[in-house]
């Protein structure tokens, strides 16, 4: 059985997640959608001109949105990120609003019934917009929310302990953006609580969490974008889709309680969000919590 993936953008995103989704092997049918044809149809031409090289053959439509009936998962990368002048990703919203509803149409047009993976910024906000006007179910609409700030948290930390980033357990939660944090309570480190080892340590869970702020800011302000790390999390989901593994991710998802689109950690499977999961947070975890919540719901209707 053939796996189709549809890609909507094809900027340094979009082009990063159809390069690594290509030589992955995990994807036979691709199709590309964007508004620029001449990059879109560029790429198409550059990754066919990759296949003889590489172990994996994937044919490659462009801006043909009703391939995208069959397509099992559809992947946003939709924006404008020249307009975070202040690394602010909501300043990207009315832009991508407007973007939306066409684009919705198409999706709808084309019968597409599978699961809907946001990165557009601001993510939280954008996917909801998404799911509200496509229609699609809440559990297969989801975004890729703070996967990447909890990947980032993990390579400070596994810096810091000179451990692979893989070996940290633990997440960011709530807003991939400003409000986002860090739920220390929640991370392990060589099988122990880091709370406990920053006790009796030279260092702060504060130092650490500057140091995760700093490093997204050096790659957006050394390229003015970021793609490899959201890519490497997309695909990551994307494959959690595919396989219907059913894996544990910090994903942007429909929070009942709070009632808005924001990350919290989730069983993620071929039906897109699978299960919802409660984990013990600290007081001030569940105020920030509620804090980010609050943030994303006025940050969309200003």
């Amino acid at each position: 059985m053939s796996t189709k993936i549809g890609i909507i953008g094809d900027g340094h995103v979009g082009c990063t997640i159809a390069h690594e989704l290509i030589i992955s092997g995990l994807v036979d049918d691709l199709v590309m959608i964007d508004v620029n044809e001449g990059k879109v149809n560029a790429d198409a031409v550059d990754f066919e001109d990759a296949m003889a090289n590489l172990p994996y053959h994937t044919n490659v439509v462009v801006n043909d949105y009703d391939a995208l009936k069959d397509a099992e998962v559809l992947i946003s990368t939709l924006g404008k990120i020249s307009l975070e002048t202040k690394g602010d990703r909501f300043q990207e919203l009315e832009y991508n609003k407007k973007q939306l509803q066409p684009i919705t149409e198409s999706i709808k047009k084309s019968g597409f019934n599978g699961i809907l993976l946001v990165i557009s910024n601001p993510v939280d906000a954008i996917t909801n917009l998404y799911q509200q006007l496509t229609g699609l179910p809440k559990e297969h609409v989801l975004g890729t929310g703070t996967l990447l700030d909890t990947a980032r948290m993990k390579k400070v930390v596994a810096k810091k302990f000179n451990v692979d980033p893989r070996s940290i357990s633990g997440f960011a939660l709530g807003e991939h953006g400003d409000s986002q944090f860090t739920a220390w309570s929640t991370v392990k480190v060589l099988e122990q609580p880091i709370t406990e080892l920053a006790k009796s340590a030279s260092w702060s869970l504060d130092d650490l969490e500057d140091e995760i702020k700093t490093g997204g800011q050096t790659v957006f302000m050394g390229k003015h974008y970021t793609n490899y790390g959201v890519s490497a999390a997309a695909v990551r989901i994307v494959r959690a889709i595919l396989t219907d593994s059913h894996t544990e991710l910090p994903v942007s998802s429909y929070q009942e309680k709070y009632g808005t689109y924001m990350s919290y950690p989730t069983i993620v499977g071929r039906n897109g969000i699978e299960a919802k999961i409660e984990i013990a947070l600290t007081s001030e975890e569940e105020e920030l919590l509620e804090q980010s919540a609050q943030a994303i719901k006025e940050k969309s209707q200003a």
